[in-house]
């Protein structure tokens, strides 16, 4: 199971706001593009988001649907990668002073992904999660994510996102 963590200078408020914005899904996880609703209104359970992987000349289509949501706290997601399976992104947001600390938990649940499972694997999502938490820290950091009002949760308009 890949475990990571990374210390985040704002407040989890603004944090939640990226990670409850759809649209911004591919602003922030390694190797996807073309972020789009597919059903729901993200990030409420049940909530689906399509996107694009791409592999230099190949292009794959994913989903990636909401199966918990503690506004503002957590937000628990199932990655669907076609042939490879589908895995778990537990992703916990912690108040530490007047920033974040944000904990991503990531394991397979079906498919080939978990046959596969092995140490090399686990060396692979702890590189892409060290990539992932470094670009939702640039994200989050850049002050273009509304405005900072504490650590608590806020409040975050839909975007999109009607069922399909």
């Amino acid at each position: 199971m890949a475990v990571r963590h990374r210390l985040i200078k704002t407040s989890p408020r603004r944090v939640w706001a990226v990670l409850a914005d759809g649209e911004r899904y591919a602003d922030w996880v390694v190797g996807t593009a073309e972020t789009h609703p597919v059903r729901g209104q993200w990030p409420q359970v049940g909530a689906e988001i399509g996107y694009e992987v791409r592999f230099g000349p190949v292009r794959l289509t994913n989903r990636t649907v909401v199966r918990r949501c503690q506004e503002g706290a957590a937000l628990e997601l199932e990655a669907r990668a076609g042939v490879l399976g589908t895995a778990r992104i537990a992703i916990e947001l912690r108040p530490w002073g007047e920033h974040c600390l944000v904990i991503v938990d990531e394991h397979p649940l079906q498919g080939a992904g978990g046959a596969l499972h092995n140490a090399g694997v686990e060396a692979l999502i702890q590189l892409r999660h060290r990539a992932m938490l470094a670009r939702l820290a640039t994200v989050c950091e850049d002050g273009s994510v509304g405005t900072d009002t504490g650590p608590g949760p806020v409040a975050v308009p839909a975007h999109g996102g009607g069922d399909a």
